[in-house]
């Protein structure tokens, strides 16, 4: 049985501090799924990118892997950068199973979350 990797996938930045929000989500899932390699690629200015992360899950064994889009939208990077991305990385690892789900801010718990937490500013 091959590990499952779950990729929480993002845009990236040049300052480093950008990425701590992205950081303790991965040390939370990682905590919630002990069995599960929880990973966090970027899709510019930061590392890992996203085939160097698929790589090393690939070379750890996973060939199950499911990736969330920590985007607020459905933009151009997840409509056109993804998909090039996802048909690279399929050519490359034959026999992988990469299931993307929707961008973060397309769901509609998220935004009922964010929504909650926007309305605390209301009674401060």
């Amino acid at each position: 049985m091959t590990r499952q990797t779950l990729v929480l996938f993002a845009h990236g930045a040049r300052d480093p501090r950008w990425a701590g929000p992205f950081q303790r989500l991965q040390a939370i899932l990682q905590a919630r799924q002990p069995e599960v390699k929880v990973g966090l690629a970027f899709l510019e200015f930061m590392t890992p990118d996203l085939p160097t992360l698929v790589a090393e899950a690939v070379a750890q064994g996973s060939l199950d892997i499911a990736l969330v889009p920590i985007f607020l939208g459905q933009g151009g990077h997840v409509l056109r950068d993804l998909p090039v991305l996802l048909e690279q990385l399929r050519e490359t690892h034959p026999g992988l199973e990469i299931r993307v789900a929707q961008a973060v801010g397309e769901n509609a718990d998220v935004l009922n979350a964010i929504a909650d937490y926007c309305e605390l500013a209301l009674s401060h």
